[in-house]
């Protein structure tokens, strides 16, 4: 890990002065930070995809949508059973996913369910310089 880019990332995060960083921004800030300390910046994350996956940036995408949200999905799991907002992330993302999957076609539903076991590091990775 760079310590330049997490120190960079913390300024940008101070500096910003919300508690809560959106956009662009927000996604590099808390992937980046994630990897530092998942415990405390998960849960940011999983809100920030959350958000993400409804921006205009993505809206005639439904695979980066999608792939923004299983990010999510992934990043709330990971957290630790007792983290506070654990549940709360978790069961926002997962309700988000679910919206989405229900808006698309039938095919598409079985072509994602059946990948949707295997992770979703492929897709994501691919999100986070487009948006």
């Amino acid at each position: 890990m760079d310590q330049d880019m997490v120190v960079l990332a913390r300024v940008r995060l101070l500096s910003a002065n919300r508690r809560v960083v959106r956009g662009a921004e927000g996604l590099w800030i808390y992937r980046l930070l994630t990897q530092v300390e998942p415990e405390v910046y998960g849960s940011k994350l999983a809100y920030v995809l959350v958000e993400a996956s409804a921006s205009p940036l993505v809206g005639e995408s439904p695979e980066r949508r999608l792939a923004l949200l299983d990010e999510a999905v992934e990043v709330a799991k990971a957290l630790s059973t007792g983290n506070p907002y654990r549940s709360k992330v978790l069961a926002r993302a997962l309700a988000a996913r679910q919206r989405e999957l229900e808006g698309r076609p039938t095919e598409s539903l079985a072509v994602r369910g059946a990948g949707a076991s295997g992770g979703s590091s492929g897709g994501a990775a691919a999100t986070r310089m487009t948006v």
